[in-house]
């Protein structure tokens, strides 16, 4: 049984003037609902505002929450920061901290949205309002919870609002792959980046992307890892440009749980970026690469088992 996290809030009323798929996360519910009861939902709540000000600016946090952002903050994030973009932009981090409380439990579990690694300490960027991913990993350490968290980032951008928000924390690690020639234009400083050329396809892609991270794995022997699962590096994505096929993405989903499986390291997933016309085929992209994620931790065995008997010695 694969554990996932969802919020009715996740699908948000598209504001004026955005680009962004605003019915991906709905679509994305209803294909996982289609599998029974392979799945079992939990619900996400608004994240407490001292958890957001964690990592952004507590300005910044007031502005969103009251839907007041600027309209110079608004044009870096993409669109307008209504009242119900506040309401999901407060839920999503504490289902990224939800899905990581869950994958200790269970080995494994999904958050339906989350991965806004642009978001700034005091502005969200490139479609992210608040940073999920940071917000999780500092309050899963605070908690105690964890000693030690990596969070691997696969979208065909840069984390560089997560490698910002975090750096200077030895407790978490940033790990980035990404297409070196796309948005952001200036690159924050992970603790690893793997920077790739343009069109590099899937042998290249999973090569280079298991070479790096398990040194980073084995190095760093995380307690958990917030793996943001972005699908944009598919040859068909609008903002992609890796020329990753659907194989190549399943075998990158089937790659990053076998090393966290074999290191008996929980891992959280997030949905990150997909972009194009086509919203239901980009749902589609986000939902195989939960299932694949969660069938492999399935198949591995007792995954779960095998991870709290770690942590709990």
């Amino acid at each position: 049984m694969i554990h996932v996290v969802h919020h009715p809030d996740y699908v948000a009323p598209a504001p004026a003037r955005s680009t962004y798929r605003w019915n991906k996360n709905g679509l994305i519910r209803d294909l996982l609902l289609a599998k029974g009861d392979a799945v079992a939902w939990h619900r996400a709540k608004p994240a407490p505002r001292d958890w957001l000000e964690a990592v952004h600016d507590p300005d910044y946090v007031a502005e969103v929450l009251e839907a007041r952002v600027p309209r110079e903050k608004e044009r870096r994030i993409g669109f307008p920061v209504t009242e119900p973009v506040a309401r999901r932009a407060a839920i999503v981090p504490q289902g990224t901290w939800l899905a990581a409380c869950l994958a200790l439990e269970h080995g494994f579990a999904a958050n339906t949205a989350g991965g806004s690694h642009h978001a700034l300490a005091n502005t969200g960027a490139g479609f992210c309002v608040f940073n999920d991913l940071a917000v999780a990993a500092v309050r899963l350490i605070e908690e105690r919870r964890v000693q030690r968290v990596l969070v691997v980032d696969c979208d065909v951008h840069q984390g560089d609002g997560t490698a910002a928000l975090l750096a200077g924390r030895p407790e978490i690690a940033t790990y980035s792959i990404h297409a070196e020639k796309n948005f952001p234009v200036r690159k924050a400083r992970s603790t690893l980046d793997v920077p790739l050329a343009d069109g590099i396809g899937d042998a290249a892609y999973l090569a280079t992307l298991e070479a790096t991270l398990v040194p980073m794995l084995d190095d760093f022997r995380p307690d958990l890892i917030l793996y943001q699962a972005g699908v944009d590096p598919y040859a068909g994505d609008r903002l992609g440009r890796l020329s990753v096929s659907l194989e190549g993405l399943a075998y990158r989903e089937m790659l990053v749980a076998r090393l966290a499986i074999e290191r008996g390291v929980p891992l959280a997933s997030t949905v990150g970026g997909g972009y194009g016309d086509d919203a239901l085929a980009i749902a589609e992209r986000h939902v195989a690469a939960i299932m694949t994620l969660g069938e492999t931790f399935a198949a591995a065995g007792d995954a779960g088992g095998r991870v709290r008997a770690l942590n709990s010695r």
